[in-house]
């Protein structure tokens, strides 16, 4: 009996693991498998299977490095591990048991994803050939031939397009709802993933466990489809500790949701909160957060403390304070686990209300407009002050807050005066009140200059803002001074 040595582990030393052959795999003919053909369907603890040529890379669905959890694709698989090529052919592989962190390596033109916990794992090693040649059409199923009918593998679905947003639930894993509660919870997150209608081109959903320390348990590119996050859901485990919700929430608002995590461009973020009773932690200030990286924040708060636990709640009004607006769309209530389903529709029509997501960042709430106005003497008092009703009719349209649109103006002549500055006044009324008062200077036109003022001294100390800049220059003629070298700058300052 020949056997083969598949590394599984390399901690300073790299542990080896010797599978051995399949009985009576000499000569056996490989099963057909498809491109999408999972580790999880093969139901062996060992199978010699054919992958078919011609499956797209972007399309394998692979997680792990060597060691591969088995939701991940077996032909995939086979080819990061450079078993085979594109063209397919065949491969052996050897069940194993799951694990904690499957890594992410990039290998033969396959960006492998990392995934913190799974039940079941895989290895892939070259296959013996047997009598059958891969092709590219793929047979649909990796299980052996019994004399049934096979079984179509399903396409994958583009789900509700009507709902079209990136979901994170962070689910309550602390002591305070404890183990039985806590399956209950999973138990409804996964109605409300299945309602969702979850699809490459409907929402997308990932998970972040709140406890002691927060844990995302798998992202929003890891799958998509029902069927997979139903799994992947069932597969988390409850870690216990404290209901640091806050720590939870900032955690996710500024590492959960990137471009490298699967977030998609123009697509709401969205963030499901579970609070069973109350958080050990602030939650506002988390809440703050969240709103300025564009996320809009739900809370689902079950079992509200008691009378006699009112005293242990740092701020019984934590949920207004945390979610997107205070307005009442955000908040939701259930008094307990028990009897939920009625309940997942109406939070899963909110979820897909795009119009009511008032969080998410736009032209209209996430830009720093600094209005430069011409104060000189060829400009006039009246028509100054239709400048005036011309800024405050654009800065009138902006979505003005601390973690929304931000104005300030500046007045120009050969001097330059900031009348406001950014982070002065954080209300549309306050802004348009100010801008209403501003007393006319009268004197020269020195635009240039006027422009390198306000580049260092009103976007210079929010260069670190999020928002996007905009300087609007409101003025009535020819500058005394250079403007191409100052506007150059500004734009290489922006860059």
């Amino acid at each position: 009996m020949s056997a083969a040595w598949i590394p599984v582990l390399c901690l300073g030393v790299c542990l080896l693991l010797l599978l051995p052959e399949p009985a009576g795999s000499e000569g056996a003919v490989p099963i057909p498998i498809t491109c999408f053909t999972r580790g999880l369907d093969i139901r062996k603890e060992q199978a010699d299977v054919l992958c078919p040529g011609g499956c797209l890379l972007e399309e394998f669905s692979v997680f792990g490095n060597i060691v591969y959890a088995s939701v991940s694709s077996v032909c995939g698989a086979a080819v990061h591990r450079g078993v085979i090529s594109n063209s397919g052919g065949p491969v052996r592989i050897y069940s194993l048991p799951g694990r904690e962190n499957y890594s992410s390596v990039v290998a033969n033109g396959i960006q492998s994803q990392t995934l913190s916990r799974w039940s079941a794992s895989f290895t892939v090693t070259k296959g013996k050939s047997g009598t059958q040649e891969a092709t590219g059409q793929a047979v649909s199923t990796a299980r052996p031939a019994t004399g049934k009918r096979l079984k179509k593998t399903p396409e994958k679905k583009t789900g509700n397009k009507d709902c079209k947003a990136d979901i994170a639930f962070l689910i309550d894993g602390s002591f305070n709802i404890g183990q039985r509660r806590f399956n209950l919870q999973k138990n409804f997150v996964g109605k409300v993933a299945l309602m969702l209608g979850i699809g490459t081109e409907g929402p997308h959903v990932g998970l972040v466990q709140a406890s002691e320390h927060p844990k995302i348990e798998f992202y929003l590119k890891n799958f998509t489809s029902a069927k997979d996050v139903l799994f992947a859901i069932k597969e988390v485990g409850f870690r216990g500790g404290n209901s640091n919700t806050g720590k939870a929430l900032k955690h996710t608002a500024q590492k959960f949701f990137t471009a490298e995590t699967g977030v998609r461009k123009g697509i709401p973020k969205v963030v499901v909160v579970f609070i069973d009773g109350w958080p050990s932690d602030d939650i506002e200030e988390a809440g703050i957060v969240a709103r300025e990286f564009g996320v809009n924040v739900f809370i689902v708060s079950v079992a509200k403390p008691i009378p006699e636990e009112l005293g242990m709640v740092q701020d019984v009004a934590f949920v207004d304070k945390a979610v997107c607006r205070n307005n009442g769309f955000f908040s939701y209530h259930m008094p307990n686990w028990f009897g939920t389903t009625k309940y997942v529709k109406p939070l899963v029509q909110k979820l897909c209300t795009h119009e009511q997501m008032m969080c998410s960042k736009t032209c209209y709430n996430s830009v720093n407009i600094a209005f430069l106005i011409d104060g000189s003497s060829s400009v006039g008092d009246s028509n100054f002050r239709l400048m005036l009703e011309f800024v405050s009719n654009i800065a009138k349209t902006f979505e003005i807050s601390d973690i929304g649109a931000k104005i300030a103006a500046v007045q120009f002549t050969y001097d330059q005066r900031t009348e406001f500055s950014f982070t002065d006044y954080s209300t549309k009324e306050n802004v348009l009140a100010v801008i209403r008062n501003i007393r006319y200077m009268s004197g020269g036109t020195a635009t240039g200059d006027a422009i390198s003022f306000t580049v260092r001294n009103v976007f210079g100390p929010v260069r670190e803002s999020p928002n996007k800049n905009f300087l609007v220059i409101v003025t009535d003629g020819q500058s005394y001074d250079d403007v191409r070298g100052p506007a150059a700058a500004a734009h290489d300052a922006a860059k």
